[in-house]
């Protein structure tokens, strides 16, 4: 067994592994670690290019594209590793990127997945909208980070340079522990892209054990590498998801009520795509309900996973506030300026 491996999902992506690959390998090497690509189906001969240029890269090969949670779902059964980081195509490490995450892992083994500070590779001295400096939930199931705030993105002058337990870690680089991993149940590939690492982060906590950000260490991320941000198809992915993540995960009495204002909020979201003339964002909301409700006889047994898998009945999994009126209304838009109690 390894300790630990590296493993970038690529889906035609030689662009970024040309650009990035090399630095991956020169500032991950180890005697214990290793570097592997997963390669979801390229169609642009990326994976031959790594097999002709980087013999100590690992290429696993599937035939057809997996998704973000399948692909790395099937690559992972395939490694015996400690610790798994799973890294995009499209992230630029720096030179002492990696030993702080294993060193935090190795004093922490409560803790199930960590990332590194996640600065914007086009504007090094900001944050990374995918990422940032940790990822949080609020009341109604919407995802942000400590440096950013929907699109609200903080330059980065040292005040998020403090440990930190997390809600949730980005999928961009986040280092994972094999063991949580294994016990609950990696991630699900019915989300195919997309918060699928919001969702395991939630199961790791209900499980017991802590996410962290750990800001000795720094990465810088293009963002939309693969899946690009604003397109119909990630609308689509993002609202889908969110009802799939809230559903899963939510305790009894909390599931009827949030939901209810969520799909609520969402149309009232359908609305402002109209009004705005973004027809294609309405019809992406519109058919992200659909096929939830679709999805429901699934969703409830995974339900019953994640009930099986809680062993705290108190601990705090969404912050009671809700972002949207915090950021739209009161004009709170940092972190910061929520006052968020550390956990």
């Amino acid at each position: 067994m390894i300790k630990t491996a590296v493993v970038i999902l690529n889906w035609n992506g030689l662009e970024w592994l040309q650009k990035f690959l090399e630095s991956v390998v020169r500032f991950s090497a180890d005697v214990n670690t290793s570097v592997y690509v997963a390669d979801n189906g390229s169609k642009d001969g990326s994976a031959d290019w790594i097999s002709m240029n980087f013999k100590d890269v690992t290429t696993i090969r599937f035939e057809s594209n997996l998704g973000f949670a399948g692909g790395y779902n099937r690559a992972i059964k395939q490694i015996d590793a400690t610790y798994f980081v799973l890294l995009n195509s499209d992230v630029g490490v720096t030179e002492n990127w990696l030993n702080p995450l294993v060193e935090f892992m190795d004093l922490n083994p409560d803790v199930a997945s960590c990332q590194p500070k996640i600065r914007s590779y086009h504007k090094k001295d900001h944050f990374e909208y995918a990422g940032a400096a940790g990822g949080y939930i609020d009341k109604y199931g919407y995802t942000f980070c400590r440096g950013r705030i929907f699109d609200n993105i903080e330059k980065d002058t040292g005040q998020y340079d403090d440990y930190a337990d997390i809600l949730w870690s980005t999928g961009a680089c986040m280092m994972v522990r094999s063991e949580a991993w294994i016990k609950c149940g990696g991630l699900d590939d019915d989300f195919f892209a997309h918060m699928e690492e919001v969702d395991l982060c939630w199961r790791f906590r209900l499980a017991g054990y802590r996410v962290c950000y750990v800001p000795r260490s720094t990465v810088y991320h293009v963002g939309g590498g693969s899946l690009p941000y604003d397109t119909e198809n990630k609308t689509y992915l993002n609202f889908r998801n969110n009802l799939f993540l809230l559903y899963k995960n939510l305790p009894d009495n909390k599931l009827h009520k949030i939901l209810f204002i969520r799909k609520l909020l969402d149309g009232l979201a359908a609305i402002m795509f109209i009004l705005t003339g973004r027809y294609a964002g309405a019809r992406a909301v519109l058919k992200a309900h659909i096929d939830y409700y679709k999805t429901l006889k699934s969703l409830k047994e995974k339900r019953k996973f994640v009930r099986d898998l809680t062993n705290i009945k108190n601990g705090i999994q969404l912050l009671n506030k809700s972002i949207v009126f915090r950021f739209y209304i009161r004009g709170e838009k940092t972190f910061k300026s929520l006052k968020i109690e550390p956990y």
